[in-house]
C-alpha cells in the first residue's frame, strides 16, 4: 500500500533539509544534489512516470511533457533552480536554516523563496494535472538547474541543447518578480511584478602592482592605494541613467490602480522616459538600479603582513548592466573613469542585458489570465529584473521570456532572500500551484 503524500508544506520542508549550496559543492560534495533528485522522484511519481527526464551536466534536469499538438507554436518552458546560497553561521536565524521548520503557517529555511518554493509549485501543478488525466495542448519542458547561484552552467547547457534541436519556446517563465504590496512607495494595493527584461551581469577585477618593501617608508602611491583610488572613482554616477520601455510600461500599468494626482503623475512619468530615468537615478537605491548600470565593489585583497608593502593589490567589482547597454561599452566606461593605465581591468565573467519581451502578446496575456485564477484582482505589471536568472540563457533565441514567481512576498520576505529568516507562507504556495495549473490548462 502506497504511503499518503505529505502536504505541500511537508514536501517543501524535505527539500529545504537538503543543503544544496552550489557555492560549497567542493566541501559538501554531490550528495545533497543527488538526494534532491531522488527526493522529487519519490514525491512526484506521476511526473517521473509520464515525463521524460534528461540530465544535462551533473546538475541540470530537463523534463519533457509531450502535448497533444492542438496548439500552434513552440513549447512552454517552466524554469526554476534547486541550489541555494550559503548561510553565514554568525547570523541569528529564528529557525535553523536547513531544518525546514513549519510554524505559524509558514515554511522556514534557506531556499523557501529562492528558489525551491517556486520550483515546488510547478511540480505540484503538473503532478495534480497528471492525476486528472490532463494532456497539455502544446509540449511543456520543466528546466531545473542546480547551479544558478554560481552562474548557471546547467541551464546554459539545457538552453544550448534545446536550441540545437530547433526548439523555439513559445513562452519561458523563470523566477524573478512576485506578488507584492505597494510596488512603489506611493502606489497602493498589490501587483504581480513580471520581469520583461533583466540586466546584464559582469564581474571584473582591478589589479595594480607597486614596489614592495617595508611599511616604514611607503611611496606616495602604493598598489593598495592605487586600487583603492580606482574603486573610489567608480561611484554611483559612473553610468548615466538610461530610460527603458519597460519602466514606462510599468508606470503606465501602475497608474491604472493609483487614484488622484499620484495616478496622473505616474501617467506623465510613463510618457516621459528621459525625465523618469533622471528622477529614479536621483532617488537612489532600487529606483536608481532600475535605470542605470550599478557598480558594487565586493572584495579586496593584497598584502601578507601588517608591516609589509604588497607588490600587488586587487579588488573585485560586480556590475549589473542596464538594458540597452553592452558589456563592451561597459568595460570602456570603467577604464575611462579609472583613468589609470597602471590599473588592469580584467573581465572575469559577463552576460549581456536581455532584450525586452512584449506585453501586448498572447504569452503575456496568458500570464495575466492565470493570475486572475490564483490572485483575482491583482494586475500583471511589467518591470526590469535587476538580478540575474537562468532564463538569460534563453532570451537569445526565445522571443517571450518572463521572470515571475507566483508567490506573495512581503518586503520583509523579499529582504530575507540571500539573507536571514527566509520563509514562505503555505497559503502562498497553494496559490502558486493554482497559478501554474491555470497556466497549463489555458495553454491552448
Amino acid at each position: 500500500m502506497t504511503e499518503p503524500r505529505p502536504g505541500i508544506a511537508g514536501r517543501l520542508s524535505q527539500m529545504i533539509q537538503l543543503p544544496t549550496v552550489s557555492a560549497e559543492l567542493d566541501e559538501r560534495g554531490m550528495e545533497p544534489f543527488d538526494g534532491f533528485v531522488e527526493l522529487i522522484a519519490e514525491l512526484y511519481p506521476r511526473v517521473h512516470e509520464a515525463l521524460v527526464l534528461e540530465r544535462h551536466t551533473d546538475l541540470g534536469l530537463l523534463f519533457h511533457w509531450a502535448g497533444d499538438g492542438s496548439a500552434d507554436g513552440g513549447p512552454l518552458v517552466l524554469m526554476a533552480h534547486y541550489d541555494v546560497v550559503p548561510v553565514d553561521e554568525s547570523d541569528a536565524w529564528t529557525h535553523p536554516p536547513f531544518a525546514g521548520v513549519i510554524a505559524d503557517g509558514r515554511v522556514h529555511g534557506r531556499g523557501a523563496l529562492d528558489d525551491k518554493g517556486p520550483l515546488i509549485v510547478v511540480l505540484e501543478a503538473v503532478e495534480n494535472l497528471l492525476a486528472e488525466g490532463f494532456v497539455p495542448p502544446r509540449d511543456v519542458y520543466l528546466s531545473f538547474g542546480g547551479n544558478e547561484e554560481t552562474y548557471g552552467r546547467a541551464a546554459e547547457e539545457i538552453a544550448r541543447v534545446l536550441r540545437g534541436r530547433g526548439v523555439v519556446p513559445w513562452l519561458v517563465v523563470d523566477e524573478g518578480g512576485a506578488v507584492v504590496d505597494a510596488p512603489l512607495p506611493f502606489v497602493p494595493g498589490r501587483a504581480a511584478m513580471i520581469g520583461v527584461g533583466e540586466k546584464g551581469v559582469m564581474t571584473v577585477t582591478l589589479t595594480a602592482r607597486g614596489d614592495g618593501g617595508h611599511a616604514s617608508a611607503p611611496p606616495a602611491l602604493t598598489a593598495v592605494r592605487r586600487v583603492a583610488r580606482a574603486v573610489d572613482r567608480l561611484g554611483p554616477t559612473t553610468f548615466r541613467p538610461r530610460p527603458s520601455r519597460a519602466i514606462g510600461r510599468m508606470l503606465t500599468a501602475l497608474a491604472g490602480q493609483t487614484p488622484g494626482m499620484r495616478g496622473r503623475l505616474l501617467r506623465l512619468l510613463g510618457a516621459a522616459p528621459i525625465v523618469t530615468a533622471q528622477i529614479f537615478a536621483a532617488l537612489g537605491g532600487e529606483p536608481a538600479a532600475l535605470v542605470r548600470t550599478t557598480v558594487a565593489p565586493t572584495m579586496q585583497s593584497g598584502g601578507t603582513a601588517a608591516n609589509v608593502l604588497p607588490s600587488q593589490a586587487s579588488a573585485t567589482v560586480n556590475l549589473r548592466i542596464a538594458l540597452g547597454e553592452t558589456t563592451q561599452r561597459t568595460v570602456l566606461r570603467l577604464r575611462r573613469r579609472i583613468a589609470d593605465p597602471l590599473v588592469t581591468v580584467r573581465v572575469v565573467e559577463a552576460s549581456e542585458p536581455s532584450p525586452e519581451s512584449a506585453t501586448d502578446n498572447a504569452p503575456f496575456a496568458l500570464l495575466a489570465d492565470a493570475l486572475s485564477v490564483s490572485h483575482p484582482g491583482v494586475p500583471a505589471v511589467p518591470y526590469v529584473m535587476m538580478a540575474a536568472t537562468d532564463s538569460r540563457h534563453f532570451h537569445r533565441f526565445a522571443p517571450a521570456v518572463y521572470r515571475f514567481a507566483p508567490l506573495d512576498m512581503s518586503n520583509a520576505q523579499r529582504a530575507s532572500i540571500h539573507g536571514v529568516d527566509e520563509n514562505v507562507e503555505i497559503a502562498a504556495l497553494e496559490r502558486g500551484e493554482r497559478f501554474h495549473r491555470a497556466l497549463l490548462q489555458r495553454l491552448g
